[in-house]
């Protein structure tokens, strides 16, 4: 079955004033579905064709050679967004219970713990995502450039930012660091420590 765009969680104007209305409607509308498009076009006619996405792509190496590349640019971009607009909410959740515990214990602090998942997001060259993922039953930050998604390299993610210009630029300009430091007011505390919890 091919793969769709999934309908957000919330209304388009309701991140704002962190993620303004006009960039919620491209990004999830245009580019989204540009991603899924092309994902459905690239697996088509293959065994792959019927497989969660998430499977897709954490065998990446198992593709054929000439959809290797359009599965993990298109595959990872449906995988990467479909988790990013389930990761926020209107007004944000509160960071708490084992999965604040467990983030405090490896970073040092919340605090310290958000600073070095901005900068993750700040040194991303180019296009790409910062995220915070279980590896090896162990909490880590790491970035990926373009769509490339963690889970071709055997990690769990937990929470993805993109900073892809796409994401930001209409309220932000250039200012890539404004956008991740405000973006904490909208991200979905709830669902990554579900997702933590599955992952342990």
């Amino acid at each position: 079955m091919a793969y769709e765009v999934p309908a957000l969680p919330y209304p388009y104007d309701s991140l704002a004033p962190t993620i303004d209305e006009e960039t919620m409607h491209l990004h999830h509308d245009k580019h989204h579905q540009a991603y899924v498009d092309k994902a459905n076009a690239a697996l088509e006619g293959t065994e792959w064709a019927d497989k969660p996405i998430e499977e897709v792509i954490t065998n990446l190496s198992s593709l054929p050679d000439d959809i290797k590349g359009p599965v993990r640019n298109n595959g990872g971009g449906h995988y990467n967004h479909s988790l990013f607009w389930e990761s926020m909410t209107p007004g944000g959740s509160e960071l708490s219970g084992e999965l604040a515990d467990a983030i405090a214990a490896k970073f040092g602090s919340v605090d310290e713990f958000k600073e070095k998942f901005e900068a993750a997001g700040v040194g991303q060259f180019g296009s790409g995502w910062a995220w915070l993922v279980v590896d090896g039953g162990e909490l880590a930050i790491v970035s990926t450039a373009n769509q490339d998604s963690p889970l071709t390299d055997g990690k769990t993610p937990l929470l993805g930012n993109d900073v892809w210009e796409h994401a930001y630029y209409l309220t932000y300009k250039n200012a890539r660091p404004a956008y991740l430091k405000a973006w904490w007011d909208v991200v979905n505390w709830d669902v990554v420590a579900e997702r933590y919890a599955a992952a342990k």
